[in-house]
């Protein structure tokens, strides 16, 4: 019995280990990760219940921006 216990001991760390929680992203590397998918003059960077919204530009364009928890890019209308 003692050693089921230590086998189910040993996988819930193992399990724990691997559930680490995505580091949030700091601003710097928010407008290089923006910049490197091709958008320029990254501005007014907020975090909103939507995620993270920004203003910039692509192809010289306005654009405003929704990056979510998973750091997918979206522009929206």
């Amino acid at each position: 019995m003692q050693k089921r216990k230590l086998f189910h001991l040993i996988l819930a760390l193992a399990i724990a280990g691997t559930a680490v929680p995505a580091r949030a992203m700091t601003p710097d590397e928010l407008i290089a990760k923006l910049q490197a998918a091709g958008y320029a003059n990254v501005s007014d960077v907020k975090s909103t219940a939507e995620g993270i919204t920004a203003k910039a530009t692509k192809n010289g364009k306005p654009v405003r921006l929704v990056i979510d928890s998973s750091g997918q890019v979206k522009e929206q209308d």
